[in-house]
C-alpha cells in the first residue's frame, strides 16, 4: 500500500516554528529579522521539495537547516590567510601586507575621531591632502602630490582633468591591459580624452610623437610595461626625450609607472624597475603609481609632480569622488615614514621578503620538514607578482609535500581555520617560506598536519 501523499498544509507555519526552543535560540544568536528570513527561505525550499515528491521534513531538521543557512549567510568572506605561494604581491590575496606601524596607524585612525580635515592650530576646517603630501614630496623630490584610491583612478583623474575632449599621444606598444580587464584605451574613453596612437607595436620613435602633435593635443602619456615585455626588434623614445618634447609645446607628460618602486630592485638580483624618483628627474610632469604594490602600503593611487598640474587635478570634481579615507591615509603615511627614516628594508614586509636570502628560506623549510616529519626541501623560485617585474624571480627553497591527490590536499589546506594557500607543481604541494609572515609558522604547521591527517 502506497503512503499517503504529503500535503503542503502539513508543514509548520513560521509562527509555529518561532515558538520552539530551537527557534528562540536562533533569534538570540542571529536576531529576529534575519531568523525570519531564513525560516521563510527554508520553508519555501521544503515546499519545492514536496511538490517534486519529497518527504515531509521534521521540525528539528528544518530548524537545523535554518541554523546552517544562517551560518552560511554570516560567515565572513574577507578572511585572513597564510600566503605560502611564494608570490609576494599576490593580487588575489590583497597584494602588500602592511607594516606593524601602518597597521597601528590605521587602527588608531579607526578607533575614534581624528584630524582628517581639521586644522588643530587654527581650530578650523583643514584638508585631507596634506597628511601624505608633505611626506611624498620630501621623499621623491616632487613639488606637489595627490592621493586617490588606486592607480587606475589616478590615471583616470589625470586624463579627465587635463585632456577631456582633447587628444592624448601614446605609443601603440603601450596600449596595455592589466589585471581585472583594465585597458588603457578604455580608461581613456571613460575620461573623455581621445586616444592618438603613434608608432607601431614594436617600434616607436620620437619623430612619431612629433608627427602626432596638433592643436588638439593636450597630453603625452608614457605607460610602463609593468606586466609584460617586448623583446627583439624594438624601440621607444626615452622619458627624457618625451619630457623635452612636452616642454617645448607646453604640454604635460604623464608617466604611468604602475608599481611605483622607490628602491632599486636590481640590488636584490632582480631586473631594474624604474623608480618614481627617476621619472621625475627625467622631466615627467606627473607620475602615477600604486600604493599597494612595490611601495608596500595600502591600496592607493599616487600622483606626484609639478604643482600647477597637481593643483588643477586637486580642484577637479572627480578628485572628491576618488579621494581616500582616513584608514588609507594613516597607513600610507606610516609606510612613507619608513622610507624617509631609511628603514624600509627592515619594516615593510614586501621589501623584507624581496631582500631575504635563499638560505633563510632553506632553514625555515627544513624546520617545517622536521616539525612535520614529512616532505622534501627543494630549490625553487619566488615571484614578485602584482604586475611587477615580469619574468623576474628570486631563488628560494620550498617544502614539497607528496599526496595521493595534490589538488585535494591543497583544498584541505584552504579549509583550515586560518587557510593556507599553497601552489601545486609537478604533482606536489609546495609551501614557500618567503611569503609566510613572521609568527605564522605555528598556525601553518597546525593546518598542514590536520589536512594531511584528513587525507590519510
Amino acid at each position: 500500500m502506497e503512503p499517503a501523499p504529503v500535503s503542503l498544509r502539513q508543514l509548520p507555519s513560521v509562527d509555529r516554528l518561532l515558538q520552539t526552543e530551537a527557534a528562540q535560540a536562533l533569534v538570540q544568536d542571529f536576531g529576529r529579522s534575519l531568523t525570519l528570513q531564513a525560516l521563510r527561505a527554508r520553508l519555501e525550499a521544503a515546499r519545492d521539495s514536496i511538490r517534486e515528491g519529497g518527504a515531509l521534513p521534521e521540525t528539528l531538521e528544518l530548524l537545523a537547516q535554518t541554523r546552517e543557512a544562517l551560518h552560511g549567510w554570516l560567515v565572513p568572506t574577507l578572511r585572513p590567510v597564510i600566503n605560502a605561494t611564494g608570490v609576494i604581491l599576490h593580487t588575489n590575496l590583497g597584494r602588500a601586507p602592511l607594516s606593524a606601524a601602518a597597521q597601528a596607524a590605521a587602527q588608531a585612525a579607526a578607533a575614534g575621531y581624528g584630524t582628517l580635515e581639521f586644522d588643530l592650530p587654527r581650530g578650523t576646517r583643514g584638508k585631507r591632502d596634506l597628511h601624505a603630501e608633505g611626506l611624498l614630496t620630501h621623499l621623491v623630490g616632487a613639488e606637489a602630490a595627490l592621493v586617490v584610491n588606486n592607480n587606475a583612478a589616478a590615471v583616470l583623474l589625470a586624463l579627465t582633468g587635463l585632456a577631456r575632449r582633447k587628444e592624448v599621444l601614446v605609443s601603440r606598444s603601450q596600449l596595455i591591459e592589466i589585471g581585472g580587464g583594465f585597458r588603457i584605451p578604455e580608461i581613456m574613453q571613460q575620461s573623455g580624452a581621445k586616444l592618438r596612437e603613434v608608432g607601431t607595436t614594436n617600434r616607436t620613435h620620437l619623430q612619431d610623437f612629433q608627427a602626432g602633435l596638433s592643436e588638439r593635443t593636450a597630453l603625452i602619456l608614457r605607460v610602463h610595461h609593468s606586466n609584460f615585455r617586448i623583446l627583439g626588434f624594438t624601440a621607444e623614445p626615452g622619458l627624457d626625450e618625451l619630457a623635452q618634447l612636452a616642454r617645448q609645446h607646453g604640454l604635460p607628460l604623464l608617466d604611468d609607472l604602475g608599481s611605483g618602486a622607490l628602491l632599486d630592485t636590481a640590488q636584490f638580483g632582480l631586473g631594474h624597475e624604474p623608480t618614481v624618483q627617476e621619472s621625475l628627474r627625467a622631466g615627467a610632469s606627473l607620475v602615477a603609481f600604486s600604493g599597494d604594490k612595490l611601495l608596500g602600503g595600502p591600496q592607493a593611487g599616487l600622483l606626484v609632480g609639478d604643482r600647477d598640474w597637481i593643483d588643477r587635478l586637486r580642484r577637479h570634481p572627480l578628485a572628491r569622488a576618488l579621494r581616500p579615507d582616513k584608514l588609507c591615509l594613516a597607513a600610507l603615511s606610516a609606510t612613507l615614514l619608513h622610507y624617509l627614516r631609511e628603514e624600509a628594508l627592515e619594516q615593510i614586509p614586501v621589501w623584507r621578503m624581496i631582500a631575504a636570502g635563499a638560505e633563510q628560506q632553506r632553514e625555515r623549510a627544513l624546520a617545517w620538514q622536521a616539525a612535520l616529519g614529512a616532505g622534501e626541501v627543494l630549490e625553487s623560485r619566488s615571484t614578485v607578482g602584482g604586475g611587477s617585474l615580469p619574468e623576474e624571480t628570486l631563488p628560494t627553497w620550498v617544502l614539497a609535500l607528496q599526496a595521493r591527490s595534490p589538488d585535494s590536499l591543497a583544498a584541505r589546506l584552504r579549509e583550515g581555520e586560518l587557510p593556507v594557500i599553497a601552489r601545486v607543481e609537478q604533482d606536489r604541494v609546495l609551501l614557500d617560506p618567503r611569503t609566510v609572515l613572521a609568527g605564522q609558522d605555528e598556525p601553518l604547521l597546525a593546518v598542514v598536519k590536520s589536512a594531511r591527517a584528513a587525507e590519510e
